[in-house]
């Protein structure tokens, strides 16, 4: 492995990559049909060959034998806090921790200050994130009562963000006839965040008051996330609309999407399959997340879905706060963690316990969120697709630590955490931005481009 110095050497901002050529040799790469020690071309942005001719005149040359190319990471539920919350977190450093995660795309959600609820909104946003994001970039728009409208001219975004239950002021969206008209008068596929609001008002009267913040998932409790998923799958398939259920939480909300995949998708965040309430007593408002952890039971049922293709995706819902946001007594404290820069390794260490296959994490990470969101281009490695590769060492070991952490708040509650197998190098566009330790930051994403006439998941097969 070349060693890197304290700034990589490269392109400088503006310079054309048209017509330089990387060559990434003996990996084992991950391709739709499986995987298989080739090389793979960069050919400026986009994929150039597989397997190409051995003698071949290139920029670059990158020796990746005994480590695994991947597609890059599409984090499609992000919350990184710009504009109005920069003291919790930013473009800048959470794209360097997307980077240096393996991610090379993410979705980032509405609820900044002020919440982007309208065309010009999102425009503000996608200009915002041209200069200043390492990586790739899409935004929701939020769906208020009373922005009807906006949802029906909003394009450039990857969907509909409804909150349903557990938000406040113009977000939150808990009236019937609101929910009909957005479900019912708008094409773009919608995503909801699903806790009802009547259960957790009731729950936060009866355990709001105790200061133990172990009664958050008491407060935010199985039914709170049922009730609310069930309402948004019913308006799903009455209305015939495409749905996708952000951050599942129990087991009980699988049986309310196990059977219609064509229309309804599901997604579930590492830290709900990896902590529970039996974790409060060392982790306390560390894990403190809504939807709440549950139980290890929930766990077990979480994953089981996940391996039997029941819960297609799995995103981060990295959503910081500062540790003395966090250190405030419960319900003081806030709900969030950072997740970006740790969510992949923690599933690759899932593999080298063999509990899941690095097929499975690709198709979890990579292709999926590009079939449910119609993206161009991008989750998998194939000819002409967009440079976004992620080379991981399966066997390297390293240890979480708060003061490593690239994200803002510079926690994670994964901290003291040693995991085998890290993202070592990410390209994205074919531009090496991070290099084990390294950030290459004269380079800027792109905006993502999405064609929704693609239709729904299953439609869109990978080929």
């Amino acid at each position: 492995m070349t060693t890197c110095r304290a700034v990589m050497p490269g392109p400088r901002p503006h310079q054309r990559y048209d017509g330089m050529k990387t060559l990434i040799r003996n990996a084992t790469v991950v391709l739709p049909e499986g995987c298989c020690r080739t090389s793979v071309l960069i050919d400026g942005a986009r994929i150039g060959d597989i397997d190409p001719a051995v003698q071949l005149a290139v920029d670059e040359s990158v020796d990746a034998s005994g480590l695994y190319l991947l597609p890059g990471v599409i984090d499609d539920q992000v919350h990184f806090r710009q504009p109005g919350l920069t003291h919790k977190e930013d473009l800048r450093h959470a794209s360097r921790a997307c980077a240096k995660g393996g991610v090379t795309t993410f979705f980032e959600m509405p609820n900044t200050r002020p919440s982007t609820i309208s065309c010009q909104l999102l425009a503000d946003k996608l200009a915002l994130a041209s200069s200043l994001s390492l990586v790739n970039y899409g935004f929701y728009i939020g769906a208020t009562p009373e922005n009807l409208p906006e949802l029906q001219q909003a394009e450039r975004t990857p969907g509909i963000k409804v909150f349903i239950g557990s938000s406040t002021g113009e977000l939150l969206v808990d009236d019937q006839e609101a929910l009909e008209r957005i479900f019912g008068q708008t094409t773009l596929p919608i995503c909801a965040h699903c806790e009802d609001e009547s259960t957790f008002q009731r729950n936060l009267a009866r355990w709001g008051g105790t200061g133990r913040v172990a009664d958050h998932s008491r407060v935010r409790d199985e039914a709170a996330a049922v009730i609310a998923t069930q309402r948004a799958v019913e308006l799903a398939l009455r209305h015939r609309h495409r749905f996708h259920v952000l951050h599942m939480s129990t087991g009980a909300e699988i049986e309310l999407v196990r059977h219609h995949h064509q229309l309804i998708t599901a997604e579930v965040c590492p830290h709900h399959l990896f902590f529970n309430v039996d974790h409060y007593p060392r982790l306390g408002s560390r894990i403190q997340v809504n939807p709440s952890v549950k139980t290890a039971q929930d766990n077990r049922q979480l994953w089981q879905a996940l391996l039997q293709g029941q819960i297609q995706v799995i995103a981060t819902d990295h959503a910081p706060h500062t540790l003395e946001e966090k250190q405030r007594p419960y319900p003081q404290s806030p709900s969030g963690l950072p997740a970006v820069e740790n969510a992949l390794a923690l599933l690759l260490n899932q593999v080298n316990l063999g509990r899941c296959a690095l097929e499975q994490v690709v198709h979890w990470m990579c292709e999926a969120p590009a079939r449910v969101w119609d993206v161009l281009n991008k989750g998998a490695i194939m000819r002409g697709y967009d440079a976004d590769l992620v080379l991981v060492d399966l066997h390297k070991q390293a240890e979480i630590r708060d003061e490593h952490q690239e994200t803002k708040c510079r926690w994670s509650p994964w901290h003291g955490t040693t995991l085998t197998g890290w993202p070592v190098r990410t390209w994205v566009l074919g531009q090496e931005v991070f290099r084990e330790g390294r950030f290459d930051e004269s380079h800027t994403g792109r905006e993502v481009q999405f064609d929704h006439a693609l239709g729904g998941y299953w439609q869109r097969r990978l080929s």
